[in-house]
């Protein structure tokens, strides 16, 4: 039998993931609605991106419900094969976020590049790029350092969040493993238990 430790364990980790996978479902829908900021920051592809590592994470929590409840180690095999695959997902994501950030100056000044001439004019009259300069100006001069302290601070957050899936990812593939090899003990024990009449070995 598995212990009381063992199973709060694997709950804990397996409530985390679906919470995680909530949160970046969620966060991918309700960053797409209209603000200019977080427009800037996210490209549609971004969110997208978010929106399937939520699902996946969110399908892989139904699964482990459903192989849990089973006998034998195969579908708690099958569901450590799911989790990394989670994981090299998440590590990509991550990966990307990462490398993006190291150009991020750079980055931006094209994204603002690609918007139209009313956005440009929106972040002039918000003071976020160039405040002194007229509007007309600001469409062909871009002041970076205003929207760069939001962007930046925003894409750390995700950074940070998008580590603490893969922490979750991990702990709980680590603690399957241990449910796993405690089902097998268990198994072999049984069939030895067959093999001397049903006489109990342990």
């Amino acid at each position: 039998m598995l212990s009381k430790k063992l199973i709060g364990a694997w709950a804990f980790f397996d409530m985390c993931l679906m919470a995680a996978g909530i949160v970046s479902l969620t966060l991918s829908i309700v960053w797409r609605q209209p603000n200019l900021l977080l427009n800037l920051t996210f490209s549609g592809i971004a969110l997208t991106a978010g929106s399937v590592l939520g699902i996946i994470l969110l399908a892989t929590f139904v699964l482990s419900l459903v192989v849990i409840i089973q006998r034998g180690t195969l579908g708690l095999k099958i569901l450590n094969w799911t989790l990394l695959v989670n994981s090299i997902i998440i590590l990509l994501i991550g990966a990307y976020i990462w490398i993006f950030t190291l150009h991020e100056r750079n980055n931006y000044h094209a994204v603002f590049g690609q918007q139209s001439n009313e956005t440009k004019i929106l972040i002039q009259d918000m003071a976020l790029a160039c405040p002194n300069q007229a509007a007309a100006t600001a469409l062909n001069n871009f002041c970076v350092t205003p929207i760069i302290a939001f962007t930046d601070s925003t894409l750390n957050n995700v950074f940070s969040t998008v580590d603490g899936f893969m922490a979750i990812v991990i702990g709980f593939f680590l603690a399957n493993m241990c449910v796993i090899k405690k089902r097998q003990e268990f198994e072999r024990f049984e069939k030895i238990d067959s093999k001397r009449g049903g006489h109990s070995f342990i």
